[in-house]
């Protein structure tokens, strides 16, 4: 059988109609925290419980990924955009974190004022993944801060908001 090739421009569009959640992962290494968007976040195992979360290696998040211990998996809400773009770009910040709200969870990964929910995850696995870092994480704390309020999602390109269907 001979090997289709894939043009990377065309899977990436393909894949992006793939509606996903939006997030903010964090992390603490040394006196530094740091954060990213992200959407390649899936969870993994409910026993134990455990995620994944996928870095881009070309990433300015990708060195710390590979010496971190721990990291926060923070899922925005609908009203959280700005912090989404904020995260989503590819230059470090003067302030920490750009100056949004944090905590310290248990695993002193930042947890993200406002955010619908997080997971603290301790850093178990990392695996090759093509252009990725595969990072697999056991949970260790779960929050829930805002679970009444709408999620930010990303569809084809562009944020988008939840409509309720066949009522």
């Amino acid at each position: 059988m001979q090997e289709q090739i894939i043009d990377s421009r065309e899977f990436r569009n393909v894949m992006g109609r793939f509606a996903t959640g939006v997030t903010v992962i964090t992390l603490k290494v040394g006196n530094e925290r740091r954060g990213m968007t992200a959407n390649a976040v899936a969870s993994l195992s409910l026993h134990p419980p455990m995620l994944l979360v996928c870095i881009d290696r070309s990433a300015t998040m990708h060195p710390f990924f590979e010496v971190a211990e721990s990291f926060a998996v923070n899922i925005l809400a609908a009203d959280q955009q700005p912090m989404a773009d904020f995260f989503a770009r590819h230059s470090d910040a003067s302030a920490t974190l750009g100056g949004f709200a944090y905590c310290d969870g248990l695993t002193a990964s930042p947890l993200m004022d406002g955010a619908l929910a997080a997971v603290e995850c301790h850093v178990s696995e990392r695996y090759d993944g093509g252009d990725h870092t595969i990072v697999i994480g056991r949970v260790e704390a779960i929050h829930s801060e805002r679970p009444e309020v709408d999620p930010l999602l990303f569809f084809s390109g562009k944020y988008r908001a939840i409509a309720e269907l066949g009522q």
